[in-house]
């Protein structure tokens, strides 16, 4: 006994199983209440915030300390909130006897900017030539420059002092900005190294059979493709050299000179702290880093995360 199959009868209805794309999977489980589904985004925004929380609250205790007169910070049980606010202390502490802030303040942009812009005019040839050609004793070459990464002006205060004093640079800025740049450079050269290896030399012969020389072909067709790296290795040399301390102490003897790591100490005695100077000047000096990682923040993440996806 065979069956036969005839068409349909009229009004009814077949329900055809049509293939899901990977995107309507993904929406599939995310209205669904996978992983990722929208059923759980309060609990994300929940544990964002208390992880911003956590992180901020240090800075905001010492911004509400900044507010506070000398004896309230020091009253015990402390008082999180001011009981009286003094917004005077961020104009007094311009003036105090200390040290001179103002100074001190130029005196850390003029030697923060300056090292970077060594630490970049240096490390970008530098990182193009080894990526783009094999000459001898490269390897050797690179791994010294590993190799000064694991030093730390720290370490070698006593001798860069005694370098400089023969050099007739010592408490002088150009010897602080030798210094961070050279301390800097070797994170310079290999994170640009690494985005200069991975544009294709085609596009360098490309430029070349067009005319192009190398410096042309290392600032008008390179540095735009690898123009992630070059923000990773600014900021991260603008900070290094902004908070620079251990070789600022040593080096740089006049308090006009010295830069705000080093003058901010001064409100710390033996005896007796200004604290809500303390507070108020690490204030001031998170500003200028925080205004330039809103800038250049875009780029810095595409710098940091480059290479981890194909």
């Amino acid at each position: 006994m065979t069956t036969s199959t005839g068409p349909a009868p009229i009004g009814a209805t077949r329900s055809v199983q049509e293939p899901r794309t990977p995107r309507r999977r993904a929406f599939a489980r995310w209205d669904q209440g996978g992983p990722g589904s929208r059923a759980n985004i309060p609990m994300r925004m929940v544990g964002g915030a208390l992880i911003a929380i956590f992180f901020l609250l240090p800075y905001t205790v010492m911004l509400l300390g900044s507010f506070k007169s000398r004896p309230e910070i020091l009253r015990i049980p402390p008082t999180y909130l001011p009981s009286e606010w003094h917004p005077e202390n961020y104009v007094t502490m311009w003036s105090t006897p200390e040290t001179p802030l103002p100074a001190n303040l130029t005196s850390t942009l003029v030697i923060a900017v300056a090292a970077t812009l060594l630490t970049l005019l240096v490390a970008m040839p530098a990182a193009y030539y080894t990526a783009r050609f094999r000459f001898p004793g490269r390897l050797a070459f690179l791994f010294v420059v590993l190799m000064t990464q694991m030093l730390q002006p720290a370490v070698l205060v006593a001798g860069l002092f005694r370098q400089f004093l023969g050099w007739g640079l010592n408490d002088t800025w150009l010897a602080m900005i030798l210094i961070n740049a050279a301390f800097n450079l070797s994170f310079g050269t290999w994170i640009m190294h690494s985005f200069f290896a991975s544009v294709p030399k085609e596009v360098d012969e490309a430029a070349q059979i067009d005319g192009a020389g190398r410096w042309a072909v290392l600032f008008k067709i390179n540095l735009p493709l690898v123009w992630p790296g070059i923000v990773t290795a600014i900021i991260f040399t603008f900070v290094a050299s902004w908070n620079e301390f251990a070789a600022s102490l040593v080096i740089l003897s006049s308090a006009d000179k010295q830069p705000l790591s080093v003058a901010l100490t001064k409100f710390v005695g033996q005896y007796d702290s200004a604290w809500q100077y303390v507070f108020g000047v690490s204030i001031v000096a998170i500003i200028p880093v925080v205004i330039l990682f809103a800038f250049i923040e875009k780029r810095l993440v595409a710098g940091l995360t480059a290479g981890s996806i194909k």
